[in-house]
């Protein structure tokens, strides 16, 4: 069974890292934040549904094509979001959430806060960074 989370609750540096509240903290977090990404989703679908394309003026009908375009793709980089949310959840119920893939080191709270999808420490990540701009500048 989970912990219940005090309603101000804010992970710290001063409790032990990946403790049971802070683990239960991440996990709504990122619940909260799927089913804001879905919800969206479901929206952009209807609204795309009631649209018709059947406009008289060209203009008109391609300014609407754009705009369908534009946010079909923005809601294709939201489902790869919440697989990338999914695959953190799953990191969550095997213990791992929190860590480094590279180094296995803490990732640090700072940084999950900010990115509660993060799988490299903020170290690993500019390493990763550099090492893609070295061998895109070649």
């Amino acid at each position: 069974m989970s912990p219940l989370l005090p309603p101000d609750y804010r992970p710290s540096e001063d409790e032990p890292f990946m403790s049971d509240l802070q683990l239960e903290y991440f996990r709504q977090k990122l619940l909260r934040w799927r089913a804001e990404l879905l919800q969206e989703s479901a929206e952009t679908l209807n609204h795309l549904q009631a649209e018709s394309l059947h406009q008289p003026d060209l203009t008109d009908r391609a300014s609407m094509e754009t705009d369908h375009a534009l946010e079909l793709r923005t809601r294709d980089r939201e489902r790869k979001l919440i697989s990338k949310i999914d695959a953190a959840l799953q990191r969550i119920e095997e213990g791992s959430y929190g860590f480094c893939e590279e180094t296995n080191e803490p990732i640090g709270i700072r940084r999950l806060e900010a990115r509660p999808i993060a799988t490299l420490s903020l170290e690993a990540q500019e390493r990763h960074e550099r090492l893609e701009r070295t061998h895109r500048d070649d």
